[in-house]
């Protein structure tokens, strides 16, 4: 990659500054991480997240939807950052308690909190979003994002020159190891010989372990990264800038977080996903069950960076462009 380190730094400072100060800006003069919205009564949305809506990533998508609820259906929404486990059902039970309509818990891990403060509170929806189990009033949203890591797993096969690829998750949820199985089978359809080095650092924010474990796959030999991190995934893409080695965004667009770095990035839906689930609510027209989405209801796109698309193998991209148009 024609790029300096200096330059590699710069862009990552700036990416990181901006986050920063985007995460001050959200949780300035709120309690407990708390954003509220104040609007005229009536339709209520809420929204748990297990980080912060910083993270240009998972949560920031999930910001996304509940921002859109707002100006589309004029909801009065909140938002709260749960910090433990212990804070899950807490936080659950004091929206409902208020009188929510809706409530969104962003992550696998909300789902037993959510059947059982669901069971308490039968007049307020819950959305699990990666979830696995439903009931009267709990519903779990799922992005099949294994099959845009499929797609990206048939490039990275493509522009590898080691062989060697790289995956680092935070906590080893079946959604994440789901995700790395479908870029593993992607890779190895075009190297099958190769090999995809996989790290979980067991934790979403801490940004220098997510670094530190993708420099170690870097150092065994893993010449593309892939990442589902939430905010810790920053650390990986910073790795891959730092080394000139490229790798993939998640969830969102993150080609200008490390445009040095970042090929492509696998973006989901989510702000739409969410609205069309609280329209629904808001109409009295929802009904909980298992909401999946794949890359063929247009809820989950490849976007390819525009700066580098140029640098890679033609036969890597059409490779994966056919990929691409298979799930379609």
């Amino acid at each position: 990659m024609d790029v300096t380190h200096a330059r590699g730094n710069a862009v990552w400072k700036s990416a990181l500054l901006a986050t920063v100060l985007l995460h001050a800006s959200l949780t300035a003069g709120c309690k407990s991480h708390t954003i509220s919205t104040e609007a005229a009564p009536g339709f209520r949305v809420a929204l748990l997240t297990p980080g912060p809506v910083s993270d240009a990533g998972w949560n920031a998508a999930a910001y996304q939807g509940l921002e859109l609820i707002k100006s589309r259906l004029g909801a009065q929404t909140a938002l709260v950052q749960t910090t433990s486990p212990t804070d899950f059902e807490d936080s659950m039970r004091d929206f409902a308690g208020r009188g929510f309509n809706l409530v969104f818990a962003h992550g696998f891990e909300f789902t037993d909190a959510a059947l059982k403060v669901g069971r308490d509170f039968p007049k307020t929806f819950f959305v699990v979003s990666s979830g696995s189990e439903t009931s009267q009033n709990v519903a779990s949203l799922t992005f099949k994002v294994d099959e845009a890591a499929y797609v990206e797993g048939v490039l990275a096969g493509g522009i590898s020159k080691t062989g060697v690829a790289g995956a680092v998750g935070g906590i080893e949820l079946p959604s994440i190891r789901i995700t790395f199985q479908g870029f593993k089978r992607g890779f190895l359809s075009v190297q099958p010989k190769g090999r995809v080095l996989v790290s979980y650092t067991g934790n979403f924010n801490d940004v220098g372990a997510a670094k530190e474990a993708a420099l170690a796959q870097i150092a065994e030999g893993a010449d593309v990264l892939i990442h589902n991190a939430d905010a810790a995934g920053l650390g990986v893409l910073e790795a891959a800038s730092q080394r000139h080695i490229y790798a993939f965004g998640t969830f969102t667009n993150q080609n200008d977080v490390a445009p040095d770095a970042v090929i492509a990035s696998s973006v989901t839906s989510t702000p739409r996903a969410f609205l069309k689930i609280a329209t629904e609510v808001k109409n009295h027209d929802f009904h909980p069950r298992m909401i999946e989405y794949g890359m063929s209801d247009g809820m989950i796109e490849i976007v390819f960076n525009p700066k580098l698309e140029s640098h890679l193998p033609a036969p890597a991209v059409e490779r994966a462009r056919k990929a691409e148009h298979d799930f379609h």
